[in-house]
């Protein structure tokens, strides 16, 4: 596991400011906030969709960034709680998305106590693939 740079720290930051903008402590429709990081240095931010069949912060940031046409991928993070206080790790699907879309991404989250990063492959050994 690898110790984070600036530019992860600046990648957590844009997560809070998700979800700080969005937290719905009501009706917790929006608990988490995510934030992707593009090769060409480019952020997307997403939240999470609560509903029978949501979808997770880190599955809204991608989704966004590839909508814009991204297909390299650096790093991602997930926070949770109002402002953001709590890196989390990312779901089972998820961990599934993230070795389909960008095995080599780093994924940062807490180990330890500690902010650490790992590659999403390493986050999902024996993965499913079709081939």
């Amino acid at each position: 596991m690898d110790i984070l740079t600036e530019k992860d720290f600046e990648l957590v930051e844009k997560a809070r400011e998700a979800i700080r903008k969005n937290y719905d402590d009501i009706h917790y429709n929006h608990t988490v906030g995510a934030a992707v990081r593009c090769k060409d240095g480019k952020i997307y931010t997403g939240v999470n969709v609560y509903s029978l069949h949501g979808a997770c912060g880190e599955q809204v940031a991608i989704g966004t960034a590839i909508t814009q046409g991204e297909r390299d991928f650096e790093a991602i993070v997930a926070v949770r709680g109002k402002d953001g206080e709590e890196i989390v790790p990312p779901c089972g699907n998820c961990r599934q998305m993230l070795s389909d879309y960008m095995p080599e991404c780093e994924v940062i989250l807490m180990v330890c106590g500690e902010e650490k990063k790992t590659k999403a492959k390493e986050l999902l050994p024996f993965t499913y693939r079709v081939e």
